[in-house]
């Protein structure tokens, strides 16, 4: 169990105001980890913040914007005036999603999609790579991807091709950063209920999907912590550039 302790580590979760981010800084900060909770909305963090501490980890909440620059940029700056040194463990958590047919899609909502998903994720991967690089330290950097990079469904073009495209970057990524001793993987989560998609997965389409799970039953947030830690933590060393998927078989399941 020694190998998924994260004491003395410091990890960095996007999107931690609510849904699956909240519930990676919670498994973070219970492995022993001190969490820098990050997204647009303060006031949420802030109170996740106080949470964890009444729970008896530490936490930090800075807000960041990744469709931002100078905000991805401020919110790292703070993590090194505050806390004296880089984030070691980074989840690139923070998505969105706008679904139409693509014929009928927007121009504003395509963009909005790819600068949360792809741009931001790139943001803060190289912000953090960067941060590890003049430390001198190692790190591990993980990436939310999603089984819709590997499977289509219909109206979600924007949201699937921004996870496949975070896939591949992934090992692009981990193939770069490797010789600094920076890990780079990716989790893929099938179906959890989160603020994305709670409504569809609560309506007879969405039943329909659960029924076809092999499993026949979305997933539960925990059952996301082993793999999490997994490549969190000092038990996965020698893993980069994999992505793994977590989805009660879906991805195997017969067309």
């Amino acid at each position: 169990m020694e190998l998924f302790d994260l004491s003395g580590k410091t990890a960095l979760v996007t999107g931690s105001s609510g849904g699956l981010g909240a519930a990676f800084a919670k498994v973070l900060s219970q492995a022993g980890a001190r969490v820098v909770l990050a997204a647009r909305r303060l006031e949420k963090l802030q109170a996740l913040a106080a949470e964890i501490e009444a729970g008896g980890g530490e936490a930090l909440a800075v807000q960041m914007d990744v469709t931002d620059p100078a905000s991805v940029e401020a919110a790292f700056k703070t993590i090194q005036d505050t806390l004296g040194g880089p984030a070691d463990i980074i989840v690139n958590n923070s998505g969105i999603s706008r679904d139409n047919w693509f014929t009928k899609m927007t121009e504003e909502d395509w963009r909005a999609v790819m600068n949360t998903n792809l741009d931001g994720v790139w943001r803060v991967a190289k912000a953090g790579t960067n941060a590890l690089m003049e430390a001198g330290k190692p790190g591990s950097i993980i990436n939310i991807a999603s089984i819709t990079a590997k499977r289509p469904q219909h109206t979600i073009a924007a949201y699937a091709a921004s996870k496949a495209a975070v896939d591949h970057l992934t090992r692009v990524m981990a193939l770069e950063a490797a010789y600094y001793g920076i890990r780079v993987n990716a989790l893929a989560p099938g179906y959890f209920k989160t603020d994305i998609n709670d409504e569809f997965l609560d309506s007879e389409p969405g039943e329909k999907m659960r029924k076809r799970v092999p499993m026949r039953r979305f997933g539960k947030h925990e059952e996301l912590a082993g793999a999490l830690l997994l490549l969190a933590s000092d038990a996965g060393s020698y893993m980069t550039g994999a992505t793994i998927p977590v989805d009660g078989g879906h991805l195997v399941s017969t067309l």
